[in-house]
This record gives C-alpha cells, sequence and structure tokens, in this order.
C-alpha cells in the first residue's frame, strides 16, 4: 500500500523532472567554461610584431607575449589588454564582455537564479575571439560586431 506521500509523488514525478531539466538547460555554469581562449596579436604600422601583453579583468590578470592564444577567465566586466614593446608607443585594447546565448536560456527557462549565478561567476558572458591590438594606438573590440569583423577605433 502507498501512501498519500508517495501517492503525490508518482502522480507529478515527470512535471517534476521537467522542471529540473527546465531549470538546468540553460544554465551556464554547466553548459560552458569559466575561461576563453583568445587569439593576441600585436601589430605596428600594420606589421606583425612580437609585444609583451598584460590582460586584466575583475577575475585576474595574464601575461602573454604576441602572438599568443591565451586562455582568461570570463566575466561580466571588460578585458582590457596593455602591450609594450621597447621603442613604441603602448597598444591599448578594450574587449567587451556581453552575454553569452546561453545566459537568455537561463532566464527563459530558469526563472533566473541560474542567471545570477553565472553573472556573478562570469560563464554567461563571452569575449572577441580576436584581440588585434595596434601600438600607439587605442582600439575596442566587440562580439556583437566580431561576424563583421570591425574594429572600432577610440581616439
Amino acid at each position: 500500500m502507498l501512501n498519500k506521500f508517495q501517492k503525490i509523488v508518482m502522480r507529478y514525478q515527470n512535471l517534476c523532472a521537467l522542471v529540473v531539466v527546465a531549470g538546468l538547460a540553460g544554465c551556464s555554469t554547466i553548459t560552458q567554461e569559466s575561461g576563453q581562449s583568445l587569439a593576441l596579436t600585436a601589430t605596428h604600422d600594420g606589421k606583425p610584431i612580437e609585444a609583451e601583453c598584460r590582460l586584466e579583468n575583475d577575475k585576474g590578470q595574464w601575461n602573454a607575449k604576441t602572438p599568443y592564444n591565451v586562455m582568461i577567465r570570463k566575466s561580466n566586466e571588460d578585458l582590457n589588454v596593455t602591450c609594450k614593446k621597447e621603442g613604441l608607443p603602448d597598444g591599448l585594447l578594450k574587449a567587451i564582455s556581453r552575454a553569452a546565448g546561453s545566459m537568455w536560456g537561463n532566464i527563459i527557462f530558469g526563472g533566473g537564479v541560474g542567471a545570477i549565478i553565472d553573472h556573478s561567476k562570469g560563464t554567461g558572458y563571452d569575449y572577441p575571439n580576436q584581440l588585434p591590438v595596434r601600438m600607439g594606438e587605442s582600439v575596442v573590440v566587440d562580439k556583437r560586431t566580431e561576424s563583421q569583423t570591425s574594429v572600432v577605433q577610440a581616439k
């Protein structure tokens, strides 16, 4: 004989399973990594050069020599890059952090709880894959315009 509680659980077990799966479906913490590999390059007068660079956001700091694929920790904050080479003016770049598609899944399916977690951890965000630093210039790269391969100059 089943007690009342067991009868209720059996009756609604499919609904409970569906709610749990839907809540996890959009969770970036589960579907995405906390790190992202970015292609860092530096140029001067249109020619590739080697430069020492520092990448920084609120989750950490990383040093790399261009050209290099550097693994950084994702964040909801923008990524600032400063490259130096003796005899040349510094190259500055700001990579805009944008919400990943999985973040919207969190909001739609998870009721926002997963979005709050992924926002604080940074896993729900992405940076542009290419970081093209131009020595002597300050540039901004944005994931939104990445497919158009446009770089907006900030003077």
